[in-house]
């Protein structure tokens, strides 16, 4: 039985191929995508994406069924966890202006089979955005005829009572998805100028609706007869935050876009900032106004602000509301089906999802077939699905994306840059070794048959430290990390940093209600936790990272991206069972897939190894204790995603 065993050798290759990590170009600004958007255009494409159905519709559902006025609280802490997770996008999307967002910085960073996990759950963010966004406008244009669409809906075609789906089919929000799914094929200056159109409508309502809602508010609405501020206390605050992530989902349509943008070093990070900061005012703004016009339990949670105007012998006001509402869905429309089909071209590009969807149109240099096809799913999503149902679910892929690009950021802030190495000159001769010049402690890296040895010739004469390496500060302190090469021991840490926050936050969120700890208990867990929290931190603090770089840097590594990491955990976890079983079965089909072709198909699966003409070779531990040279070595003829078993022929110490 024993020979059926997989041999550790095999697991081992297993494993790698799990965890490899992207090849970039040389020339990152190569494109077969048109470079037209400006800064302006992805600051619009931002705000678009977020200022929409969040607005119009979830300020209502969250505080009539969640959080009472603190949703407003609830929108601040939301606004600040999207913060952190939009300084990691803008670093990434400064520094790998490519499509694919959190599923390309992913890659990069930490391995195939995560990116490909977080690529799968953002395709269902976006899939699942854009039919609850079309159910929301749906639902606002019924309000404007007094609901005859419903009604004439259920009388004619009929209703059914199933959980998760709509009580009738919705002909009228998957009508619009494919109206705007033939715009989106047209090209991207064609979307950016619909979105300028709609975004500038939208902005106008919205200053509107602060300028009435503030003349109308009674600050009674808050009193304890009502209620009071936070009826359903902090945990509710909580539970409405998990939920208005949401609305802060559009952000990630710029680092989407960052292809197609002209200067995106420059361009992305500015309107990451601006979008988001414009969006979070505005969400608690109209959650302050929407709150202090009428009773919180008395609203409407699927068109919230109208009904307030209505119900305060405003009707004109309220129809005006609806008109601007539905013009700022459809920007939030053109955001996603803008987003997605450049993250399925991405994947496909990289060969871990069908080929078929890397094809773009050579006129309108989009991906039409993408486009066209996940334009077809959203539709049908929207035609029979509950928006609250489709809602819930969006949460929790938005938070998985923003917790691994987190991460990804301290991983590749403390990686070593790697230099391409140069092609061999023509009749198969090796290129020449770097000249004396090189600055020193510049790292030259030459063939290896094993990715574990970093192949250098460096310059000892001059102290310099490589990003991943100990500081010198704590060498007499933590000398036997010494040893480990260089991001080693930040890899082992960031695991351990991510493992403390889940059982940190599964105690907070659990530990009082599920589990029913005892006092004792419950201190010690969490004490523990964070220590093993903290440790992790401080160790990937000792060591050095990346700097001088030229593009946008987030600020505080790894602390930002630390904090990011437990929030978005936090907020995850609160979350309901249903959310979480939905999205283990979504995940299952995703492994199925990656299993079954992404992993086969991968283009780093595919590349061959490069013939080994290099004489002689050197390897210089972290330590600087041990040169070890190492002769060249024809592979065996294996396959090409093997190792030899053998490196080296002798060593000198």
């Amino acid at each position: 039985m024993a020979r059926w065993l997989p041999r550790s050798a095999d697991l081992t290759r297993f494993c790698q191929k799990l965890n490899r990590v992207k090849t970039l170009e040389d020339d990152m600004m190569e494109t077969s995508f048109n470079r037209c958007l400006s800064t302006i255009d992805l600051t619009l494409l931002g705000i678009g994406g977020m200022v929409g159905s969040g607005l119009y519709v979830l300020t209502g559902t969250v505080a009539k069924e969640i959080a009472g006025p603190a949703v407003i609280v609830s929108f601040i802490i939301a606004g600040f966890a999207s913060l952190l997770a939009a300084l990691c996008y803008a670093e990434f999307g400064a520094r790998v202006p490519k499509t694919g967002s959190a599923y390309m910085f992913t890659y990069v960073s930490v391995g195939e089979i995560w990116a490909f996990l977080i690529g799968w759950n953002v395709l269902l963010e976006y899939m699942i955005g854009g039919a609850a966004v079309a159910r929301a406008w749906s639902g606002y244009l019924d309000s404007i005829f007094n609901h005859k669409i419903k009604n004439f809906t259920e009388t004619h075609v009929g209703t059914w009572q199933v959980p998760f789906l709509a009580h009738y089919p919705d002909f009228l929000a998957a009508a619009i998805l494919l109206i705007a799914t033939a715009f989106i094929s047209f090209g991207a200056k064609v979307s950016s100028w619909l979105n300028h159109i709609f975004s500038a409508i939208s902005m106008g309502v919205i200053v509107f609706i602060l300028i009435m809602g503030f003349i109308l508010a009674q600050p009674k609405n808050w009193s304890a007869q009502e209620g009071g501020f936070a009826p359903k206390g902090l945990s509710g605050i909580m539970a409405g935050t998990a939920t208005c992530f949401y609305a802060f989902v559009g952000f990630d349509v710029i680092a989407a876009s960052s292809e197609e943008a002209r200067n995106p070093q420059r361009a992305v990070p500015r309107a990451i900032a601006f979008s988001l900061g414009l969006a979070t005012g505005a969400y608690i703004l109209v959650s302050v106004v929407l709150t202090l016009m009428v009773p919180w339990h008395t609203l409407d949670p699927d068109s919230a602000l109208a009904d307030a105007f209505y119900r305060r012998g405003y009707a004109w006001a309220g129809f005006l509301v609806a008109a601007g509402s539905i013009c700022a869905m459809n920007t939030v429309l053109l955001s996603n089906l803008f987003s997605l089909p450049r993250i399925v071209y991405a994947m496909a590009e990289d060969g871990l999802f069908f080929r078929v969807f890397s094809q773009v149109h050579p006129r309108t240099q989009v991906p039409v077939i993408g486009i066209v096809v996940f334009g077809l799913l959203m539709a049908l999503l929207a035609l029979v699905f509950d928006l609250e149902a489709l809602v819930q679910f969006l949460s929790i892929g938005t938070l998985l994306a923003y917790t691994f690009v987190a991460a990804s950021i301290i991983v590749l802030r403390f990686q070593q840059q790697k230099v391409a190495v140069s092609a061999p000159a023509a009749g198969g001769q090796p290129s020449p070794e770097p000249h004396e010049g090189s600055s020193a402690g510049e790292l030259k890296e030459y063939e290896s048959f094993s990715d574990k040895l970093q192949l250098v010739d460096r310059d000892k004469s001059k102290e310099h430290r490589e990003p991943g390496q100990l500081k010198a500060a704590f060498e007499p302190y933590l000398e036997f990390l010494s040893d480990f090469y260089p991001g080693e021991v930040i890899t082992v840490a960031v695991v351990t940093l991510m493992v403390s926050a889940i059982c940190l936050c599964s105690v907070l969120v659990f530990g009082n209600t599920h589990l029913h700890l005892p006092t004792w208990s419950y201190t010690l867990l969490l004490i523990l936790f964070s220590l093993g929290f903290l440790l992790s931190l401080l160790l990937i603090w000792a060591h050095e990272q990346q700097h001088g770089m030229q593009t946008f840097q987030i600020p505080l590594v790894p602390l930002s991206p630390a904090l990011s990491i437990v929030l978005n955990i936090y907020l995850m976890l609160k979350l309901s069972y249903m959310t979480w079983l939905r999205f283990a079965i979504w995940l299952l089909l995703g492994l199925l897939v990656y299993f079954g072709y992404g992993i086969w198909h991968s283009k780093e699966n595919l590349r061959e190894p490069r013939p080994q003409h290099t004489s002689a070779r050197y390897v210089v531990f972290p330590s600087g204790s041990l040169e070890e040279r190492v002769q060249a070595i024809q592979p065996s003829s294996q396959p090409a995603t093997g190792l030899p078993d053998t490196d080296t022929d002798n060593c000198k110490r």
